[in-house]
């Protein structure tokens, strides 16, 4: 059994006797850092979000904010995390300490109430306010009341202030009390981070290194393995001795499982620092993602060149999900209503399944057997996710949720069409969620597609088709009468979003 080690806030801790089902905010709080809170234990309301200090690079440190509330503690041994504690300067002997600068905004504009919210929207502004591609302006002086000192509201869009603040950095916090401009305001309100900001030169170094982890206690078993080789080591062990094994990257989706489900793996495999599943290559023919890169290291790395995607990352949860959650993740689960697999069979993904023998690549659309099944075998490894190029000019990617982010999809749809120069369809690739036991393909009307002039008639008869498409079934989400009108629309919709000239005369 290794020793377990954590950097919190600075200082180094232990982890003797932790069990591997501890979360890290559990495991924080016994530490006496109460400021991560409990709400929905989901990962939906941000209450317990930390900062993890990550890779952005080979020489350089992230500060990334995740939710406390699922992953193990023991999933964290050798990294680094801060705490809303952890951020301003502690008090000495000669007084209190210093707020940090988001904490000094949000308090000076009102930015709390109740003040449960409050630890876990400070960790997300700050890891936006860290950002390094965050470019900063010079922000509107304000008073208390978050007005500029003309009397004049923030210059800014839905998304961005004039300080170049992304707004989305908060989606996945929420609030019940204070109401969200005040915090808006205090995020807007942020500068540069100052060359003495210790968290800011931090950055400039390495992040920590993946450490080989293993830990056996109170029945249950924690491996990090240090290759690919030795994880089938472990695989195999697991099996010889007829234990369950749960692979586990984010834990964004077993973490709610232990928590709300009080399921207890006796074995867990974490693959998220396994180098050979954090590859992203990009190539003539092809583009490879490594299975346990997070979606926001994806959006990152790939940089907009795959523009459905850039459609789906801000749809996906939230940003604290996203910098956890990963494509093998949410592809392994085999959720009928992920929002990952429309989209990717959408993109004519496939994936490539490793195991001791080599890889194999299987096409997405064939990948999926049954509810929550899949054609991988026991000794596999779903490795890395392949899309082939060049991508189709057309595409979209609609998500029918009861809210607009941070949500589960009553429906997804998505959509890629190319035409030729005489306006005719010449491929169509159609992904749907949320309609069947698996995700699946809309073959009838792809097919009904290829070849037809890109007419509204053409659209109206697809979309009737569309709208028959699947198994859809009543549910607390849902009627399955809505999710067929719902694919009916989508594919109006983005025939309407083609031609603008004709949107109001479809949508009637």
């Amino acid at each position: 059994m290794s020793e377990i080690r954590l950097t919190i806030n600075g200082h180094e801790r232990g982890f003797d006797g932790v069990s591997p089902h501890t979360r890290l905010l559990d495991f924080l709080r016994d530490q006496g850092l109460t400021g991560a809170k409990e709400g929905c234990a989901e990962g939906e309301c941000g209450a317990c979000a930390v900062l993890v200090a990550r890779p952005d690079g080979e020489d350089r440190t992230r500060w990334t904010s995740v939710n406390a509330c699922l992953p193990p503690a023991v999933a964290f041994d050798g990294q680094e995390v801060v705490t809303s504690e952890g951020l301003g300067t502690a008090p000495g002997p000669r007084g209190p300490g210093q707020l940090h600068p988001v904490q000094r905004e949000m308090a000076t504009r009102g930015g709390s109430q109740c003040g449960y919210c409050t630890p876990g929207f400070v960790c997300a502004m700050a890891a936006e306010y860290y950002r390094p591609e965050r470019s900063s302006a010079d922000a509107p002086a304000h008073d208390q009341t978050g007005t500029d000192v003309q009397g004049e509201e923030h210059a800014a869009d839905h998304e961005c202030g004039p300080n170049g603040f992304d707004l989305h950095a908060l989606s996945g916090n929420l609030c019940r009390c204070t109401g969200y401009r005040p915090i808006r305001d205090a995020a807007y309100a942020l500068g540069e981070p100052e060359d003495t900001d210790l968290l800011r030169r931090r950055q400039e170094e390495p992040a920590p290194k993946p450490s080989y982890t293993r830990i056996d206690t109170a029945g249950a078993r924690f491996v990090r393995p240090a290759d690919l080789g030795e994880f089938f080591d472990h695989l195999e062990q697991a099996r010889d001795e007829e234990q369950e094994v749960r692979l586990v990257a984010g834990a964004t989706d077993l973490g709610v499982e232990v928590n709300i489900r009080h399921v207890r793996p006796p074995v867990v495999l974490a693959v998220d620092r396994l180098d050979e599943l954090r590859t992203l290559d990009v190539s003539d023919d092809r583009i490879e993602i490594g299975a346990a890169l997070s979606l926001s290291e994806v959006e990152r790395g790939l940089g907009g060149c795959v523009p459905l995607l850039d459609q789906l990352f801000p749809q996906f949860a939230s940003r604290l999900i996203r910098n956890a959650a990963t494509f093998g993740g949410n592809l392994g689960t085999g959720s009928p209503i992920g929002d990952s697999a429309p989209v990717l069979l959408a993109l004519g993904a496939s994936v490539v399944l490793a195991s001791r023998g080599g890889d194999r690549e299987v096409p997405l659309a064939a990948y999926y057997t049954g509810y929550r099944e899949s054609v991988r075998r026991p000794d596999e490894i779903l490795r890395a996710v392949r899309i082939p190029l060049p991508l189709a000019d057309h595409a979209a990617f609609h998500k029918i949720a009861k809210r607009r982010f941070d949500d589960i999809s009553s429906v997804a749809v998505a959509i890629a069409i190319q035409v030729d120069d005489a306006a005719a369809v010449t491929s169509a690739r159609i992904g749907l969620g949320g309609v069947a036991a698996t995700p699946i393909c809309a073959r009838e009307v792809e097919e009904a597609l290829i070849g037809q002039p890109w007419t509204r008639e053409t659209a109206v008869n697809a979309a009737a088709l569309l709208a028959r498409q699947g198994t859809p079934i009543d549910d607390m989400r849902a009627s399955a009468r809505y999710r067929s009108a719902m694919l009916e629309q989508s594919l109006l919709k983005f025939w309407a979003q083609q031609q603008p000239a004709q949107a109001q005369e479809v949508s009637q």
